[in-house]
């Protein structure tokens, strides 16, 4: 169940930030609406990694259509 809570509650940002764990981020809203999310710090780097991978396999992908893809043994005669 997400964990919402209003802005206003990071008056007493302790409570705030004990309810905070890997996998479960704290939503805030702000007007009744969502606004923010505060996330664990590694949960945060695993996020920008996991971009960070897809964006350089999209690129790969898109290459790949372009110049064509390299069988096995092209991709082996590469590494030497």
């Amino acid at each position: 169940m997400p964990n919402i809570k209003p802005v206003s509650d990071l008056r007493n940002y302790n409570e705030v930030l004990r309810d905070i764990a890997v996998g479960e981020p704290v939503f805030l809203t702000k007007n009744g609406r969502g606004r923010y999310a505060i996330v664990d710090i590694e949960e945060f780097e695993q996020t920008q990694a996991t971009l960070k991978l897809l964006s350089a396999l999209v690129r790969g992908e898109a290459s790949a259509k372009e110049q064509g893809y390299l069988d096995i043994s092209e991709a082996e005669a590469l590494k030497d």
